[in-house]
């Protein structure tokens, strides 16, 4: 073949692999662009869903006065009360990160759950620190073998058990007692109090709020947990 031949057969060799790399390219770029906007529009509904159960909730004890999306997985939304029992409400809710598609799977490999913060000043400023984490184990024994220890165990359930890093702990400790047995009894992840802004917060799992009844009770343990969490005269 003659050199020129040749030259000009690898050039259009050469420019139908950059059409077709061009090509996938821009179908990668459209499948992904494709992606990004249909699980953004499902964090969306899902995420209008959850308000519209919250607010109806609080009909006749609150309304919403301001939303907005935070990214793709953030929506914030600020409440008013017409009591004092809250000031500067907040709700923010976490979505699974769906419209990015790496975030996603390391969001799925960690177990992240999706959740509701509920974030607010009280009426009476908490004089304590108070952070609660609920962790649920689950074991189960594999049976008994001649080999293994025969002796019967005795299971009981102790009363409650204070860790302190106080170096001074105080005579009444009912309001950090009665806080944190008000958290065991509900279906939170976490609550915290402190005397700084915001001073009360609660997380909870989205998926339990699975109707305007779970939305509706759910705000019924804010209101008494912040309760048993008004300070104390010293």
């Amino acid at each position: 073949m003659h050199p020129r031949n040749l030259r000009r057969t690898m050039s259009i060799r050469e420019n139908g692999l950059l059409q077709l790399l061009l090509i996938d390219a821009a179908c990668a770029g459209a499948v992904l662009a494709l992606w990004y906007f249909v699980f953004l529009a499902y964090n969306r509904r899902k995420g209008a869903v959850a308000l519209h159960w919250v607010q109806s909730a609080c009909a006749g004890k609150g309304r919403i006065v301001e939303w907005r999306w935070l990214g793709s997985a953030h929506l914030h939304a600020r409440f008013r009360f017409p009591s004092r029992c809250f000031e500067n409400a907040r709700v923010t809710m976490k979505f699974q990160p769906r419209a990015l598609p790496v975030q996603w799977l390391v969001s799925c490999c960690r177990h992240q759950k999706e959740t509701l913060t509920f974030e607010a000043d009280l009426d009476r400023t908490p004089d304590f620190h108070l952070e609660v984490f609920r962790h649920r184990w689950c074991a189960r024994s594999r049976g008994s073998s001649p080999g293994r220890d025969q002796r019967e165990w005795d299971v009981c359930e102790p009363g409650p058990i204070i860790l302190t890093t106080r170096t001074h702990w105080k005579q009444d400790p009912a309001p950090e007692l009665n806080a944190l047995m008000a958290a065991r009894q509900q279906n939170v992840l976490q609550v915290r109090f402190r005397p700084e802004s915001p001073q009360f917060s609660a997380t909870v799992a989205l998926d339990s709020l699975s109707d305007p009844q779970a939305a509706a009770n759910f705000l019924t343990a804010m209101r008494e947990l912040a309760a048993e969490a008004k300070a104390h005269p010293q």
